[in-house]
């Protein structure tokens, strides 16, 4: 269990006397102490490995685009984040707050880069490898969080968020950031029952052409838009099975036909990375994926761009504001 514990603070500060001048004061280093410990944070990362801080941290170093976007969302502007460009690119909906420093690649970040920023906290998540994440803590402090979690998507991404919350000293921000997202969950169900989707069938999903050949991902009931459409109170279409920890399926445009025919079919793509437009690319003239009942009703939906699928709260309001108005338009 996560939790915070603020060490006792020092109860009186000594006096020194100096016999010089026959007069007293608080001892600097003594009043400095009782600040520090009174602000000292213990916490239980996502691994189950207890770390502490000196105090709510300010430099934080980011790994992954989903703790980035927590962060600038908590207030924290992150001193350095895994390829700057990659997230603009990718996650608009939560832009960058300060000028972080890249640090390298999201699965490969670079030791110096970090040590040079000499950061109060470096956050990183289970996706990189364990013996990356023993070089981080010989360069500072780490907290290693669970990025994703089929088992139960939308609790793990609040888990986290309230995790740096604490690291953080923001778990008032963290509070309103979650009452809001479920005043959008709120705001968004009853739009669609109105407009007589309720229990609609809904495949999200995204794509990728590789190697010439169009590579489709579904996003099952473990990922956390399925969570979050499921939460919307519309039904998850796919059938296919998902990864244990983002719930991220796998199949071809021939595995489209299993879906039922009433479904409603959306997806996020890039317009900066044509590899990622496979359904207004290399599809667009497929018999089969032409043929598809959904694709003939024109129930085929691209939401905005620079929507997180694996974010947290401000992604998820963005993907709801954006599936609501494609639905009910």
């Amino acid at each position: 269990m996560r939790r915070i514990l603020l060490a006792a603070a020092v109860t009186t500060a000594a006096a020194l006397t100096l016999s010089a001048c026959g007069t007293t004061e608080p001892a600097a280093d003594k009043k400095d102490d009782t600040k520090k410990s009174s602000e000292a944070i213990t916490l239980t990362d996502g691994t189950g490995t207890e770390v502490k801080l000196d105090g709510p941290a300010k430099k934080v170093i980011a790994t992954e685009w989903n703790v980035v976007e927590h962060l600038v969302e908590l207030g924290v502007a992150p001193t350095g984040v895994s390829d700057v460009k990659g997230y603009k690119q990718w996650d608009q909906a939560v832009p960058l707050t300060g000028n972080p420093k890249d640090i390298g690649t999201r699965g490969e970040p670079s030791m110096d880069s970090i040590a040079a920023l000499a950061p109060d906290l470096i956050v990183a998540t289970t996706d990189l490898p364990a013996a990356a994440i023993k070089q981080l803590k010989e360069v500072g402090k780490v907290i290693t969080l669970k990025p994703a979690d089929a088992g139960d998507p939308f609790g793990q991404m609040t888990k986290n968020l309230d995790l740096l919350a604490q690291a953080t000293g923001t778990t008032d921000k963290a509070d309103e950031l979650k009452k809001g997202l479920d005043a959008k969950i709120e705001e968004g169900k009853k739009a669609l029952a109105d407009a007589d989707l309720a229990g609609a069938n809904v495949a999200f999903a995204d794509g990728y052409v590789v190697s010439n050949q169009a590579s489709i991902r579904p996003f099952t009931s473990g990922s956390l838009i399925g969570s979050v459409n499921e939460k919307l109170g519309l039904k998850n279409a796919w059938t296919v099975k998902g990864d244990p920890a983002y719930g991220l399926g796998t199949t071809d445009v021939e595995g489209l036909t299993k879906l039922p025919e009433d479904v409603r079919f959306a997806y996020i793509a890039n317009k900066d990375d044509e590899s990622s437009t496979p359904f207004t690319g290399m599809l667009a003239k497929d018999k089969v994926w032409t043929s598809l009942p959904f694709v003939k009703n024109g129930d085929v939906h691209r939401l905005d761009d620079g929507i997180w699928m694996f974010g947290g709260t401000g992604s998820m309001s963005a993907y709801i504001d954006n599936l609501v108005k494609a639905l009910t338009k």
